[in-house]
């Protein structure tokens, strides 16, 4: 059991309670304190229709419920930070108290911090909490790095929020494959069984690196057998895979596009795969993840039939200066923002043999099956037979990836696209973007899939830039 003095007294900046409301009650057993300030920005920030708006708006009805449960008389004292589900169970995980400010902190701020800034309120705050508490741990809480930064100088404890930080190193994200070992059938092929079903090879193996394997894992030998493979069940200590299919021939090309490297190939397989309803690729810019993800779905909407239409939304976030509002209907306000669909589109829909005609013909078609929506409009709707592909998703919150996943119906696929290497959205790093969080959390389902694709194909020029830039 924690002490009162061991207890920290965390002080939360205003932008980590619109980031995660329910960060009020993820510092366990440690207290929690609220300035006054914070609850000034928290009721500027509650107006609109955005996710930090919303943030904002659901903080204040936390706090609002946390005051509700305390007489007048004891706010001074904390207020338990106790909460119920919505089986009026109380969640007892966190046991510390939370502090309102109410009443002036007297702290004297270098000159060259006025205290009538927002920020520098709550320095001065911390500062006299910590000069009142100087037994008890002070710490301050903030998605600002600039803060954390102006906190350090003045001697005082800053910290990132980490909760909602999938991992420690992003390097640690699951990439989807793994090399065997060139011994591999010595120490797993002794008990081993092939069959074929439905034209399709598989073998079922035992050895100590299946406790590793995850469901739809990407396995392959690197000697001259060119051995490559799916992991598709494990069971009873033993794995079951199944030999990929090769698309790097002219006779088996989606859509007249070929694999150019193991990564590819591997992405077209489970991207073809009916039974994964989950897709995520990453990659750098030129690895082709818009191209495959397009490629496979033209062939399972247009040639197989399995879906109605694809689906394409992005993250609006633009990579110069803003140029304002655009005009027109939806679709129209979102073309700008597709020209990775629209190029991709005019690759696949290009023939040699082809006339102007026929070219203009195919993509009138394509352009019939393919539509283009804005994530703006997403909440509330649910996709029926649908190929949906979210690209730059890295720019999305676990919040986020959460609503567009769960708009999924029956028989929908869907395929997120992005590179983490490239994230445009204030207060997101590699380690806690929503694309870093689905692929952490789907990489178990057996009907999900991920891959990292490693190799550029765009063009001599993309990759040397990609390379030493």
């Amino acid at each position: 059991m924690t002490s009162a003095a061991d207890r920290k007294l965390f002080v939360l900046d205003t932008n980590v309670l619109m980031h995660d409301p329910a960060s009020l009650f993820r510092f366990q057993e440690h207290d929690i304190f609220i300035p006054m300030i914070v609850l000034e920005e928290l009721d500027h920030g509650k107006k609109g229709l955005s996710d930090v708006a919303r943030n904002a708006r659901q903080a204040s009805r936390f706090l609002d419920e946390l005051v509700h449960l305390t007489a007048l008389d004891d706010i001074d004292q904390g207020i338990p930070l106790t909460r119920t589900d919505y089986a009026g169970r109380i969640d007892d995980r966190c046991q510390g108290r939370l502090f309102f400010q109410t009443r002036r902190l007297a702290a004297s701020l270098p000159v060259s911090l006025p205290g009538d800034i927002p920020d520098n309120s709550i320095l001065a705050t911390l500062l006299a909490l910590s000069e009142e508490c100087p037994n008890r741990q002070v710490v301050l809480v903030s998605k600002d790095i600039n803060m954390r930064i102006k906190a350090t100088v003045l001697g005082l404890r800053a910290e990132d929020y980490h909760n909602d930080q999938v991992l420690d190193d992003v390097n640690l994200l699951y990439s989807g494959a793994i090399e065997l070992p060139p011994d591999f059938w010595d120490t797993h092929g002794g008990k081993m069984e092939s069959w074929q079903e439905r034209g399709r090879t598989f073998y079922r193996v035992q050895g100590p690196l299946v406790k590793d394997f995850f469901p739809n894992q990407y396995v392959y030998l690197a000697d001259d057998s060119q051995f490559e493979a799916i992991v598709r069940r494990r069971e009873n200590g033993s794995a079951v895979i199944e030999l990929a299919r090769d698309f790097r021939t002219p006779q088996h090309a989606v859509w007249g596009i070929q694999a150019r490297n193991r990564e590819q190939n591997f992405a077209l397989n489970v991207l073809l795969d009916p039974d994964i309803d989950f897709v995520t690729l990453l990659g750098s810019a030129g690895t082709g993840k818009t191209l495959l993800a397009l490629a496979a779905g033209l062939v399972m909407t247009l040639d197989q039939k399995l879906y109605r239409e694809i689906i394409m939304s992005r993250e609006t976030i633009p990579l110069g200066e803003d140029i304002g509002f655009l005009p027109g209907t939806e679709e129209e306000k979102m073309t700008p923002w597709m020209g990775a669909l629209l190029d991709n589109l005019e690759l696949l829909s290009s023939h040699e043999n082809a006339g102007a005609w026929e070219r203009a013909a195919t993509n009138t078609l394509l352009l019939n099956r393919v539509k283009v929506r804005s994530l703006n409009f997403m909440r509330g709707r649910t996709f029926l037979n649908r190929y949906i592909i979210l690209d730059e998703a890295q720019n999305l919150t676990s919040k986020q990836m959460k609503t567009l996943i769960t708009r999924a119906g029956p028989g929908t696929k869907i395929v997120c696209l992005g590179n983490i290497g490239q994230i445009d959205t204030p207060y997101l790093t590699g380690t806690t973007s929503g694309l870093t969080y689905v692929v952490d959390r789907f990489k178990q389902w057996p009907h999900a899939a991920h891959i990292t694709l490693r190799r550029g194909e765009r063009s001599r020029l993309a990759d040397f830039a990609s390379d030493t830039l």
